[in-house]
């Protein structure tokens, strides 16, 4: 086993202890890392060979990672996962180097399928599957490539590495059709094609949005929604801008104002004469 297989596998574990995972499937990757790294997770639209990047102010200590849409979900969770190892390794800006990617690859794998809860579920499955349903199992449960799939299943020693290399090659629609579950994988593909804003700045904006500072375009653009929707899942929220209370309109709270006309008049007469 690699150095950057072991540093990974042990990074994953750490951060599933850290944050009580356990061996369970993740399911909202993006808020588990908004909420246990305080990072800025955004899924945005971008060109189809954009996986993921990582940026971090250094001043401000700050770490926002970014995402594509995708209609491979489970592409976009690896890509969440392997942005979080950079993370934790701290290794964001430095120059890409097979044993980073690698190490961050390992970690991804661990983190969203830990061998140990994959031995877990295999132990409670009802019957033996073959290996390609054992595969469709696992990918619908842990929400992860074929590929990845295959390769832990390995490690795990469930199957052959011959096993593995021909369940590589499989593709989740193909398995999801095969298994009876496209129905789900389709409304993952809405998910992961789903434009998302930071949590964090999106709330910020929401607080302008009350306090008249945001315009309901401006959040309608955040959330990449017409700007009717934003309004009308605000309204049903009970969310809407407070009413600006301009004490200098009112006419009770005006001054009294003693104005003499007398030189006026004067004024008007002599122009009369």
């Amino acid at each position: 086993m690699s150095r950057a297989e072991i540093e990974g596998r042990q990074m994953a574990q750490q951060f599933r202890d850290k944050n009580n995972l356990g061996n369970q499937p993740i399911g909202d990757l993006v808020t588990l890392i908004e909420q246990a790294c305080a990072a800025d997770v955004a899924i945005v639209e971008a060109p189809a060979d954009e996986h993921g990047m990582t940026m971090c102010a250094a001043e401000r200590r700050t770490v926002f990672i970014a995402v594509a849409c995708t209609e491979n979900p489970m592409r976009q969770r690896s890509t969440l996962a392997h942005e979080l190892g950079h993370v934790l390794f701290d290794d964001i800006g430095v120059p890409a180097e097979a044993q980073i990617e690698s190490r961050a690859d390992a970690f991804a794998r661990h983190l969203l399928l830990p061998l140990g809860g994959l031995s877990e579920a295999i132990e409670t499955m009802c019957g033996t599957p073959e290996p390609e349903e054992l595969l469709s199992r696992v990918v619908q449960r842990f929400r992860v490539s074929p590929a990845l799939a295959a390769i832990q299943l390995e490690l795990g020693k469930h199957i052959s590495r011959a096993e593995k290399e021909h369940l590589k090659q499989l593709t989740t629609p193909r398995v999801a059709a095969r298994f009876g579950w496209s129905d789900l994988y389709r409304s993952l593909q809405r998910e992961s094609c789903q434009p998302r804003p930071p949590q964090q700045l999106l709330a910020r904006a929401v607080v302008g949005y009350m306090d008249n500072i945001v315009s309901v375009r401006q959040l309608a653009a955040l959330r990449v929604k017409p700007v009717a929707e934003i309004e009308a899942e605000y309204r049903e929220a009970g969310i809407s801008p407070r009413e600006i209370d301009v004490a200098w309109a009112s006419p009770e709270s005006l001054p009294d104002i003693d104005i003499d006309l007398q030189a006026l008049e004067a004024d008007l007469a002599a122009g009369e004469e």
